[in-house]
């Protein structure tokens, strides 16, 4: 299961923040300018970290399987999901590197950067790229996805991949920060994040992004 999420975690590395009251709700920008306010708060962010609860919708069976950790994310490209559930599993890159580790199955899944959906995905937070450059977007009003903190970016890739069809960016009016991450793929599965105590622009320890899995391990590479 680990592995049909990698892409899904690349696309909401850093782009998160405490959850908005309903009162901080405000009129709907024109895409245009929502997409403006979104790339700006995040040229500004070089580091952030958050506690993640994450739940995968598998359309096919209709079953919901939730996980939750903490991730940590240092531009440009470097990040740490650490996964407190499934415990000790782990997606790691140092900017370069993408190792991905299963702990139960006491296996890691090792690539470059440059053969995952990172470089789409992450660009606009690694200061290499651009929200706009990598999607189409349409903006919606909060309350009509039921989402009272502010509104809705619906992008869709502009290159087709895989690993998504559409990514709903739920942003706090107030901040232009993104509270909540929902990845829809061409199967109907549904992956959703959702951050809490989440902090910008801190000191990270170097040494999370680089993982060195246990004695045993079977590394697979493509």
């Amino acid at each position: 299961m680990i592995r049909k999420l990698i892409a899904a975690a690349f696309l909401v590395v850093s782009t998160v923040a405490p959850h908005a009251d309903a009162q901080n709700a405000q009129a709907t920008p024109d895409v245009g300018t929502a997409v403006n306010n979104v790339q700006a708060f995040y040229n500004r962010t070089q580091t952030f970290s958050a506690d993640f609860t994450q739940q995968y919708l598998a359309k096919a069976y209709n079953t919901t399987k939730t996980s939750s950790g903490h991730v940590i994310f240092s531009k440009p490209g470097k990040m740490d999901w650490e996964y407190s559930d499934p415990k000790d599993n782990r997606i790691v890159s140092d900017g370069t590197k993408l190792r991905v580790y299963e702990a139960a199955q006491k296996q890691m899944y090792e690539q470059t950067v440059d053969q995952s959906q990172y470089p789409a995905a992450l660009s606009f937070l690694t200061g290499t790229g651009s929200l706009q450059s990598n999607f189409d977007f349409q903006v919606l009003p909060g309350a009509q996805l039921q989402y009272t903190g502010g509104y809705v970016l619906v992008g869709t890739p502009k290159t087709p991949t895989p690993a998504y069809t559409k990514v709903l960016f739920y942003v706090d009016a107030q901040t232009s920060q993104v509270l909540r991450v929902l990845i829809l793929d061409g199967q109907q599965n549904r992956n959703r994040f959702d951050f809490t105590n989440a902090q910008v622009n801190t000191n990270i320890d170097a040494t999370k992004f680089t993982f060195t899995p246990p004695a045993g391990t079977t590394i697979v590479k493509p």
